[in-house]
């Protein structure tokens, strides 16, 4: 007897639930389709080639694993059923309760709802806030890495890169290892491969540990030469270090295998620009670049808005501190005025003497500018208050600051800028922030250091070890521990120099009345005299 349609369609799905059965209970997906190379007992590590589109998750686990979740999520659906199903008359009950206190039910079903979904809001944003890390991490760095590693080693492009690529998020922590399972076939270039891990993951002086038998194949990448974990005054050889270092270029701190970190204000950059948040030792590494000047004779002016950054400097002879917004308003008027003066006496001196002598000019004159950000919003809201009928809409302060740092390195006047946010908006405009040749960024974020340091890429990633930066100069990048002084210890550092007998320098003249915009004068024709010398220098305020 010929065989009916709905004898087919008997067979056919006698024959799917026999097939999605043995499907279940061997922990196959249930479509059938095979993604992974998961078995029974192992877990997946790969996708197969041919496979298209993305792979779930649950595809990667063993069998046994997803059998026994379909074990018990069906035990749990059963039993509830029994349950329900054993007392009838408590379920017909039940129901007729409800339907009778319908008004109620959805009362409290609406206010469950309500807390239900509260819960999950604040358990998502929890879950948000715990793995932001892990998913930046993902992000701007496993993922790229895998993308650029598996042609070369041979892995579907669709493999989940976690499942080789064990990257922990504080990676560029001095003790943190990266292991890589590479195939157990070895047919790939490690050279090629140990390139594109260091360049995909900035790194910088790393070792590569190679397995390369029995089928646990992988590498472990760790730090070889790093910076020291701690630089005090008080380490073998600190002082004859600081003691050497020109008087054009203090020492910042120590690189890889104690290479010393400066930069060299009369060549590399007349100007330094720290960026770091709050906590990130902008003031460790002001203390210790100024201190340095200032022993071999620099004057400085201190623009703290805070007033509590830098005690360590009040009263040392050729330190100026300037708290209130006044003082730092009139602070840097009479600055730009003393820049100009100098570049008409360099103008009538000379390129050959300035060359041969460049205190000629004047003492070397370092501006620490701290908190730019609150500090510039501060100044241009004094302006508006004391400004009269004529005056300049812009704050005059303001426009000297631009003028200092547009005045270049013959006129010895250096500005050392703090800013937790260093936008053009905060210090006056993109062209300003490029007479920032070196730039020293502390606890960074990746959008920062796209922002500073376009030039270098891909950025490190940050380190929470304290005292370690990144001091960025002509390009290049490098990791640095800097000098930790105490406030003792620069204290006696800037007066052990020049400034012990409590002599030195030329004084500033007096603050001008503001002007519209910042004009150089005409060079006059014959040589002016250099100002009397004033030994006290400049005087606490």
């Amino acid at each position: 007897m010929a065989q009916t349609k709905f004898d087919k369609q008997v067979e056919e799905t006698a024959e799917s639930m026999v097939f999605g059965i043995g499907r279940i209970l061997a922990g196959w997906d249930l479509d059938g389709i095979k993604r992974t190379d998961a078995t029974f007992w192992r877990s997946g590590t790969r996708v197969l080639p041919k496979v298209e589109g993305r792979v779930a998750r649950r595809s990667y686990r063993a069998g046994w694993q997803r059998l026994s979740f379909r074990l018990v999520l069906g035990a749990g659906a059963t039993e509830g059923g029994y349950l329900l199903s054993r007392d009838p008359e408590t379920t017909a009950q039940i129901v007729q309760d409800l339907w009778e206190n319908r008004d109620a039910a959805l009362a409290t079903l609406e206010t469950g709802g309500i807390g239900a979904a509260s819960v999950a809001a604040v358990g998502g944003l929890a879950y948000g806030i715990l793995t932001r890390k892990r998913r930046e991490l993902m992000r701007e760095w496993v993922v790229p890495l895998h993308q650029a590693l598996a042609v070369p080693l041979g892995i579907a492009e669709q493999t989940d890169p976690r499942r080789y690529l064990h990257v922990p998020v504080n990676f560029n922590d001095d003790d943190a290892a990266i292991r890589i399972d590479v195939p157990a076939h070895l047919r790939f270039n490690e050279d090629l491969v140990a390139d594109l891990i260091v360049k995909k993951l900035a790194l910088e002086n790393v070792s590569f540990t190679w397995r390369r038998a029995g089928k646990d194949t992988h590498v472990i990448v760790k730090k070889r030469h790093i910076p020291p974990k701690v630089l005090r005054l008080s380490d073998p050889g600190m002082r004859e270090i600081l003691a050497k270092m020109p008087e054009s270029a203090p020492l910042i701190g120590l690189g890889a295998n104690k290479k010393k970190v400066s930069v060299d204000l009369d060549h590399d950059s007349p100007h330094v620009l720290i960026s770091a948040g709050t906590g990130g030792g902008k003031s460790t590494i002001l203390r210790c670049i100024c201190c340095q000047f200032i022993h071999h004779g620099a004057l400085a002016y201190v623009l703290d808005y805070k007033r509590i950054s830098h005690t360590w400097a009040r009263g040392v002879p050729g330190v100026t501190y300037c708290r209130d917004i006044a003082e730092i308003h009139d602070a840097l008027i009479q600055l730009v005025q003393e820049g100009r003066r100098r570049i008409r006496l360099a103008e009538q001196l000379g390129d050959d003497v300035l060359e041969k002598e460049p205190w000629r000019v004047g003492p070397r004159l370092v501006i620490l500018l701290e908190e730019v950000n609150a500090t510039m919003a501060q100044l241009k809201r004094y302006w508006e208050r004391i400004r009269e009928s004529g005056d300049p809409k812009v704050s005059p302060a303001v426009d000297a600051l631009a003028e200092i740092l547009f005045m270049g390195r013959a006129v010895r006047l250096h500005v050392l800028l703090v800013a937790q946010s260093a936008t053009a908006r905060a210090i006056g405009g993109p062209e300003m922030r490029e007479n920032f040749a070196t730039r020293i960024l502390v606890r960074y974020t990746l959008n920062t250091w796209r922002m500073l340091v376009p030039e270098v890429s891909p950025a490190p990633a940050p380190t929470r070890h304290p005292g370690r930066v990144q001091v960025v100069l002509g390009g290049r990048a490098q990791e640095t521990q800097v000098l930790n002084l105490s406030d003792a210890e620069a204290r006696e550092w800037a007066m052990s120099g020049v400034h012990t007998s409590g002599e030195a320098g030329p004084p500033l003249p007096n603050p001008p009345t503001p002007e519209p915009a910042p004009v150089l004068p005409a060079p006059s024709t014959e040589p002016s005299p250099a100002p009397a010398v004033d030994p006290s220098g400049l005087t606490d305020t």
